[in-house]
């Protein structure tokens, strides 16, 4: 049986690449999939795709930046398909530049979709699931979010998007644990994949095999995973922060506390530099920045 039959799922920023790489994946595994892209034709056209393989969609282009627009996409859901069961925030952009050449516009569009992005329909999704959970209706939710490698290990010349996407994994923590008791689970993923953002920032990496060979950047690589987590089978998984690349899957190990040294009392400015040279003598070296 199809592991999402019955299940819709709303995907943002699913006009192409990896969300449109997920609707056909969810699609294929019996979920009705609201197809969300501020590209209306883009996202029409993957609704389209879904529907002549016997699938169900629909197409959505309201905003994802605003409380108010973001409303519209779970009415459209609800009026569709009665419900919604999974959310996968997926969209993003990017305006690459070296830290001190960032304008306030550069800064402020990515936190705005990607961090805002993510606050949106999860804030409307949530206090629903929320309410139905107190009315007694078992409830099986999922969200997804989307962090990547520059969130987790940092980017040269991307410091906006990293920030933005470090509070994306920070976020998916606090959720997972603040909705875990209405029957929600949360999770991150840091996909690795061809996609418009990826070919545009480093097209000779991602590019395709010439050889015809097995393709570790295809988007269909990273879409399994998303879809398990989307479906029933993956209630036992929640807070955790997932990297995914062609054929790997890694679970990002994220901030701890490590190495400690401990007086019982006040360190004197002269005494610091001694502790911290211990500690970062056994500290396991860190992963380089990318770019670095």
């Amino acid at each position: 049986m199809a592991i999402c039959a019955n299940r819709t799922v709303i995907i943002t920023g699913a006009g192409g690449g990896l969300g449109r790489a997920y609707a056909l994946a969810f699609a294929g595994q019996g979920a009705n999939v609201v197809v969300n892209d501020i590209r209306r034709e883009a996202a029409e056209d993957v609704v389209a795709e879904i529907r002549e393989a016997g699938g169900q969609a629909i197409a959505n282009a309201d905003d994802i930046t605003t409380v108010a627009t973001a409303q519209h996409i779970v009415d459209a859901a609800l009026a569709a398909f009665g419900e919604v069961h999974v959310l996968v925030n997926n969209a993003g952009i990017l305006r690459d530049r070296m830290f001190i050449s960032l304008s306030e516009d550069d800064w402020d569009a990515v936190m705005r979709v990607h961090l805002k992005g993510h606050f949106c329909l999860a804030n409307i999704l949530g206090k629903r699931w929320r309410d139905l959970a107190k009315a007694g209706q078992p409830v099986a939710a999922r969200i997804i979010n989307t962090s990547s490698g520059a969130g987790l290990q940092g980017s040269v010349g991307q410091s906006n998007y990293s920030a933005a996407k470090g509070g994306i994994a920070a976020l998916t923590l606090v959720q997972a644990a603040e909705l875990a008791r209405y029957g929600v689970t949360v999770n991150a993923l840091a996909p690795a994949a061809r996609t418009s953002m990826t070919e545009s920032a480093m097209p000779d990496v991602v590019k395709k095999p010439d050889d015809g060979g097995f393709d570790a950047w295809a988007p269909e690589n990273v879409a399994p995973l998303v879809v398990w987590l989307g479906s029933s089978l993956s209630s036992h998984v929640t807070g955790q922060i997932i990297e995914s690349q062609g054929g790997r899957l890694s679970l990002g190990d994220g901030w701890r506390t490590g190495v400690t040294r401990d007086k019982g009392a006040q360190w004197q400015p002269e005494e610091v530099g001694v502790a911290m040279a211990q500690i970062l003598a056994e500290a396991p070296a860190p992963q380089r920045v990318w770019g670095s």
